[in-house]
């Protein structure tokens, strides 16, 4: 029986876990033991740390498996990357590991490369503020190696700025922090797949978040609602920096802008599947693709197939922050049934604000036909 190894256990890896059980692969999850679903839909849980690689590697050593694979977390493909690479099983280098997984060794990669980046440069928690006046006012402030929203601030006056350090070097792995001068335009994200270096475009999907200060996603849309000749655009930018990253094998995500003149404006790029079920649900349900079926052929060594696009369906899931959005979900069940696609467990909802994203407390996901359809029944 053909073995894959998976990093991570929880709601979003359970996909993976499911559908590579469906293509016939005996599991082997490892990850910290704390009751995800992944330690019962495994064939065999190791509570091990995805942190802990020496130990993950001589278990993979013992259990030799076909593949080594996750998806929609920057910290579980360093492990990936470094275990399958140490196996001499397909994956991406720990160069591109490195550089994709560090928000400013990424944009000191774009640079190099020629990817248009905004200022920035990196702070501890010795910087002080007129270290880094040179920089244009408003800026982002955020850990150089976390994701989900986690530890960001906008900063309109430099008087906020020891907070805001102070929020993202906290947050941050390596305890320091990237500040970069904010973008404007509508925000999105690419996803895209790769294999030997040869890029395929998936789905543009619209992002909802907060805004300021936080900027804490909210919903997706796909499909994105952008033109073919914006869609090109795109794909130039994006698959730049994806080489501009040594991207050559497995999903990406790529989070852009698109300003009032149609520029292009790319923020920053995920060497693995967009988390927030972007991956697992939204671009399997728009486009007809198995884009999780995809990443487990890839770390096989085998050729993705096309695209098979389904005419134009759309797929949406919304967060839930507030008691409102549980009152748009009931409407939904009795007006529209048929749309739901699926919802998740719900936490109580407190009084309490939600900070990131690991602290909303739930989600549901809708399709229609199309986005006129989809008009009818949320606000976009």
């Amino acid at each position: 029986m053909k073995k894959i190894v998976i990093i991570g256990a929880n709601d979003f890896q359970n996909p993976l876990i499911l559908k590579a059980k469906e293509m016939g692969f005996e599991t082997h999850v490892f990850a910290w033991k704390d009751g995800s679903v992944g330690e019962r839909t495994a064939d065999f849980f190791y509570p091990i740390s995805i942190v802990e690689r020496d130990r993950i590697l001589k278990e993979c050593k013992k259990i030799r498996p076909d593949a080594v694979a996750s998806i929609g977390s920057d910290l579980a493909m360093l492990t990936v990357n470094e275990v399958a690479g140490s196996l001499g099983l397909p994956c991406n280098s720990m160069e591109c590991t490195r550089v994709s997984t560090n928000k400013y060794a990424m944009r000191e990669a774009f640079l190099a490369a020629g990817v248009s980046v905004p200022g920035f440069t990196r702070v501890d928690g010795e910087t002080k503020a007129e270290e880094i006046r040179g920089l244009k006012l408003p800026v982002i402030v955020k850990p150089t190696d976390r994701s989900g929203s986690r530890g960001i601030t906008k900063l309109t006056d430099w008087s906020g700025f020891l907070e805001a350090k102070k929020l993202a070097v906290e947050n941050s792995f390596e305890k320091r922090a990237v500040v970069e001068e904010y973008l404007t335009g509508e925000e999105y994200s690419c996803e895209c797949i790769s294999y030997r270096g040869e890029h395929q475009l998936l789905a543009l999907t619209k992002k909802y978040t907060t805004g300021a200060p936080n900027f804490i996603e909210t919903a997706h849309l796909e499909p994105s609602g952008l033109s073919a000749e914006q869609t090109d655009k795109i794909r130039q930018a994006v698959f730049k920096a994806l080489n501009a990253l040594k991207v050559e094998n497995g999903a990406s995500h790529t989070e852009f802008m698109i300003d009032e003149k149609d520029t292009v404006k790319i923020i920053e790029v995920g060497a693995r599947m967009g988390g927030d079920c972007i991956g697992s649900h939204l671009v399997p349900l728009s486009t007809g693709y198995d884009y999780v079926g995809k990443v487990i052929d890839i770390a096989c060594g085998k050729k993705p197939g096309p695209v098979r696009r389904q005419k134009e369906h759309a797929a949406y899931i919304r967060f839930v922050f507030c008691q409102e959005d549980l009152r748009l979900l009931e409407d939904l069940k009795h007006r529209a049934p048929e749309h739901i696609c699926f919802i998740s467990e719900m936490a109580p909802i407190t009084d309490g604000k939600v900070t990131d994203s690991s602290a909303r407390f739930g989600y549901y996901i809708l399709t229609f036909e199309n986005l006129e359809q989809a008009k009818e029944y949320i606000e976009l």
